[in-house]
């Protein structure tokens, strides 16, 4: 509690007692009028504790401590989503560290090995395994807060860029070397650092990680440094893009990428079958809106019926989850569940864009993964060129190119002037335009008639608080009314890189004022907030519904925002109107 909270809750607490102690008087008059002090009291000290920019740097000041874990803090191996014993596993191929015998001792963790080496991302399933657990990372790493309390794959892009603006940098390297060790040892950069995650990535950001710390000349004690470090970790970011162009994360025969979990049935990480009841209830509520994802089924169903289901859902013998996940005589397709599961790799857990609870999200070749993806190749190419490999950086220029035009046939509309997300199950595009539609011009992939294009659909978006998800109200956390750190950061700064400065400050300055209310009101920054109001009041119907305190990327974002708006940034290179790379 910082000198002013506990001031205002002194003062508080007085006024309490003051109240309390006229209140006894038998005049029904005088408790009006203390009632009304009371309220002017109120009122102004929420004027003295108004939003004010020192206050929320200074959280974030503390927060970055806060939330950064290593293994010799105990509370760094808990995790209240499964709410089991907390157990630490190693790669297989990894002898133990000497340091880790006392931490296992003093913490009273169980130490386990995986199984098998793993070379790419599926090959442990998870569902075989004893008991889940948090995967070994060699070095310190900032959570995002509150029950995530493990290093996530896309959070850590922000949260890497908030350290490097904020002079943290060897946290900012240790985050993008633990990055490294995921794809060396668990398959590639993970949902997070959970057994139950081996089975997806999530939004990749990996070369825009290691770009962040190698453009920062006080991440490596010489540029000779910072040559051989790049040296070794370049294959392993080669590596980590091999995921997404494999053929589970491939769209079809588009030439582009969908978000793929490697897993069936429902999430490992769900605790009881809640969630999926209350989509059941949903789609049983609006039938009209439902893609085929309710299969008839039995509460308990026979040997037959549960080989049947199986296929068609999910393991009732096998998963209490699925078991009790039946509402109403029905439960929840196969294909559901890979929507489901797809939904979380991409981050965007839980919206409406991409089917009712996202649940089709894996029939999407998708503009923001595909973006992300050309700035991966992209960066892969200046990778290759400073490691003196030519014909490698030609080859991910071609790479880059191949997608670019992919982008541009499927996802690109340009009678609408906008990127829309492309069903390549049903030939068609998405009904309505995301957030994600800024992503190019973050890239880097948009002319500068797409990108000015673009920028004439701010309204969609733009609300007094910063930039909404869509304009598609839906009662998830992911669409309308809601914005988010990462997604106003990248258009924010894609807008910025095509010379839309005004757009790119007014912006910044609307989402960093919503975070400076947030702070006056409660004293704590949060994961999202509520674009028409403005402030942090964000209530969820469809769902997850907390609003998580912390919050790692939203401070990132908070100083790299700060950044635009005074000046203290490095200029932005103008993209130019040919932007494919020669």
């Amino acid at each position: 509690m910082t000198n002013t909270q506990a001031s205002s809750r002194k003062h508080s607490q007085a006024a309490h007692t003051r109240i309390r102690t006229l209140c006894r008087s038998a005049w029904g008059g005088l408790r009006i009028f203390v009632l009304l002090v009371a309220v002017a009291f109120a009122t102004s000290a929420a004027a003295a504790t108004g939003p004010d920019a020192v206050k929320t740097r200074a959280y974030i000041d503390h927060a970055w401590d806060t939330l950064t874990r290593s293994l010799d803090d105990c509370s760094a191996l808990a995790d209240s989503k499964v709410g089991t014993h907390s157990v630490l596993y190693l790669p297989a191929q990894m002898p133990v560290p000497e340091q880790l015998r006392g931490i296992v001792k003093r913490c009273g963790v169980a130490l386990r090995t995986l199984p098998r080496v793993i070379d790419k991302l599926g090959d442990i399933d998870p569902a075989q395994l004893p008991v889940q657990g948090l995967l070994y990372l060699p070095h310190p790493y900032v959570v995002p807060g509150g029950f995530f309390n493990e290093m996530y794959g896309w959070d850590s892009y922000f949260i890497v860029l908030g350290l490097v603006a904020d002079h943290r940098t060897e946290l900012a390297r240790d985050m993008v070397d633990n990055a490294l060790f995921e794809v060396e040892y668990y398959g590639g950069v993970l949902n997070a650092n959970r057994t139950y995650y081996l089975s997806r990535s999530q939004p990749p950001f990996l070369g825009a990680m290691m770009s962040a710390v190698l453009g920062d000349p006080a991440s490596f004690h010489s540029k000779a440094d910072g040559q051989a470090w790049l040296a070794q970790a370049y294959p392993l970011a080669v590596r980590n893009h091999d995921i997404w162009t494999r053929a589970d994360h491939r769209a079809g025969d588009t030439g582009l990428a969908r978000y793929f979990d490697l897993g069936s049935g429902p999430v490992l990480e769900a605790r009881d079958a809640d969630y999926y009841r209350g989509v059941i209830k949903w789609l049983l509520a609006h039938p009209s809106d439902n893609p085929s994802y309710l299969v008839k089924a039995s509460q308990h169903p026979d040997d037959a019926e549960a080989a049947q289901l199986k296929s068609e859902s999910c393991d009732v013998r096998t998963s209490k989850v699925c078991a009790d996940a039946w509402l109403s005589g029905f439960r929840l397709s196969a294909d559901y569940y890979l929507g489901d599961r797809a939904m979380r790799e991409s981050g965007f857990d839980v919206n409406f864009h991409f089917g009712p609870f996202a649940g089709s999200t894996h029939h999407y070749a998708a503009v923001g993964l595909n973006s992300l993806l050309y700035r991966y190749e992209t960066d892969l190419h200046d990778f290759a060129l400073q490691l003196g490999k030519p014909a490698e950086a030609a080859h991910w220029a071609n790479v880059a190119q191949a997608r670019k035009q992919a982008m541009d046939r499927y996802l690109w509309h340009p009678d609408a002037g906008i990127y829309m997300d492309y069903d390549f199950v049903a030939g068609k595009p998405a009904a309505h335009p995301y957030i994600t539609t800024f992503y190019p011009l973050w890239a880097h992939t948009a002319s500068a008639q797409q990108a000015s294009a673009v920028r004439d659909h701010l309204s969609i978006f733009e609300r007094s608080g910063g930039l909404s998800m869509d304009d598609q109200p839906s009662g998830a956390q992911w669409d309308e009314p809601f914005g988010w750190a990462p997604t106003n950061w990248l258009a924010v700064a894609g807008l910025d890189a095509y010379g839309f400065h005004d757009d790119a400050r007014r912006i910044a300055s609307k989402f960093c004022a919503t975070i400076d209310r947030g702070v006056a009101a409660d004293g704590t920054i949060r994961e999202k907030y509520n674009m028409v109001l403005g402030n942090a009041d964000v209530h969820i119907s469809a769902g997850y519904t907390q609003n998580v305190v912390g919050f790692g990327w939203t401070n990132g974002v908070y100083l790299k925002l700060q950044e635009l708006l005074h000046g203290d940034a490095t200029p932005t290179p103008s993209v130019p109107a040919d932007n494919a790379m020669k």
